[in-house]
């Protein structure tokens, strides 16, 4: 009685991977094969928030990466991130350069539109890339180890599987990745560049907990499910300081010359960006 259950169970445990698995791997497919068809911003975003949640579960699955399945799943969340970082900085920028022209500031709506014009060229060239890249990494050769892993790996992966102890592992980094920041902070001060590192090493790691408790949550404990919602408003926090890092250094990167930009009027936008940076660290600070 008690075998019988236990081979009830495995196969419940398998055919429930099974389930998210093969939902993922086809909205994964399905986003991709339309994101290069017409560069859509939201199959885009689909079809990487597919492809990450595959790889955040194969990492459970196979942390000894015998499918082979996750180095693909890698390449292919590479050459959509390209895009999609540049899709999502050209709108921030459209926003925010509207923003200057409303409060009177049209030198900063002048240098925002020479941004958005050179990060429209860079998209462009990683557009290209996608196109190259992506249908091939999705092809015959994906499709025949997916089949692989469903049909003769899946079964023994799923029962070794133990996400709660993953997530532990998970927040015990988060933990000192937090704990390396406040040190940093208070040897260096919030401003420094070795700083600012460390606090994008803390929204990784919570962005990678908030990623697990979200792929994995029908294997969770109800406890790490709990947290999901936790590190999801950490991560988003810590997303506007670091987007706002990654604004200043795209604009720092600008050649002047060449776009036409008014050196004094970057340098004044630059710092004013700056000042906002660190008055949200500090409002962070009492939360990390």
């Amino acid at each position: 009685m008690n075998q019988s259950m236990t081979t009830v169970n495995r196969k419940d445990k398998t055919e429930q991977w099974r389930s998210v698995l093969n939902d993922l791997y086809d909205k994964f497919q399905d986003h991709g094969q339309q994101a290069v068809k017409d560069y859509d911003d939201e199959a885009i975003h689909q079809a990487r928030v597919n492809c990450r949640k595959l790889m955040t579960l194969m990492r459970i699955l196979d942390p000894e990466q015998q499918t082979g399945l996750l180095p693909v799943f890698k390449k292919a969340q590479k050459r959509l991130g390209k895009v999609r970082d540049a899709d999502v900085l050209i709108d921030a920028f459209k926003d925010r350069r509207k923003q200057s022209k409303e409060e009177g500031h049209g030198d900063e709506a002048d240098l925002l539109k020479a941004a958005i014009e050179e990060h429209k060229e860079q998209r462009q060239f990683y557009r290209k890339k996608l196109v190259k890249k992506l249908p091939k990494l999705q092809g015959k050769k994906l499709k025949r180890q997916w089949k692989d892993f469903m049909d003769n790996q899946l079964p023994t992966l799923a029962i070794q599987a133990d996400v709660n102890r993953m997530m532990r592992e998970l927040e015990i980094a988060y933990d000192q990745k937090k704990q390396v920041y406040r040190q940093t902070a208070k040897a260096e001060g919030i401003e420094a560049a070795e700083t600012l590192d460390s606090l994008h090493k803390v929204r990784i790691a919570a962005k990678e907990l908030r990623y697990t408790a979200e792929a994995a949550e029908f294997a969770l404990n109800s406890k790490f499910r709990d947290h999901e919602e936790t590190y999801k408003k950490i991560q988003k926090e810590l997303g506007t300081i670091n987007d706002t890092h990654v604004w200043i250094e795209s604009l720092e990167e600008l050649d002047a010359k060449e776009m036409g930009v008014d050196e004094e009027v970057r340098t004044r936008f630059v710092d004013k960006l700056r000042a906002e940076m660190i008055a949200a660290i500090q409002e962070q600070q009492r939360a990390i």
